[in-house]
């Protein structure tokens, strides 16, 4: 459709991601970020987990399910950390840490209910957070509960 070899276009979407990485890293530093909201979001390379096989794995080894572990500044909508891993306490750790080391002073953190973020939370910023997790709970209005209407 371009003309232009699909392994030259993935080339050079590698290499612009690892510029944009390397100023990211550099430049996102001291951030006086007041209010940061954290989440994850789950996709998969090649393959879901679930349907991950030997072969498949000594082919691609980085086959299965991954998770993108975000920061949005919730007034700039600016992205100070992200990170792709497991939804594991050691990615939630490394997230955190990083997140901390570009952050120059205390801030609000808000995630949902994921608890691999209490431990990497207190374990990296200590009582130095104001820290909460919303809980969305979905279902039928209870009895005698009604919207507002004007």
């Amino acid at each position: 459709m371009t003309g232009v070899a699909k392994k030259t276009v993935m080339r050079v979407l590698v290499e612009v991601g690892d510029v944009c990485a390397d100023y990211q890293d550099r430049v996102f530093r001291d951030l006086k970020s007041k209010r940061l909201q954290l989440d994850e979001m789950w996709s998969w390379i090649y393959c879901k987990e679930k349907n991950r096989t030997e072969e498949i794995a000594r082919k691609n080894p980085d086959a299965g399910d991954v998770w993108l572990w975000v920061a949005v500044d919730a007034d700039s909508k600016l992205v100070p950390s992200w990170m792709l891993g497991k939804r594991d306490l050691a990615t939630a750790k490394d997230f955190i840490g990083d997140l901390a080391s570009r952050l120059s002073k205390r801030v609000q953190i808000t995630t949902d209910g994921h608890r691999q973020y209490l431990t990497a939370i207190e374990d990296e910023f200590g009582s130095a957070v104001d820290y909460a997790q919303l809980q969305k709970i979905y279902g039928a209005v209870a009895e005698n509960e009604t919207r507002y209407s004007p």
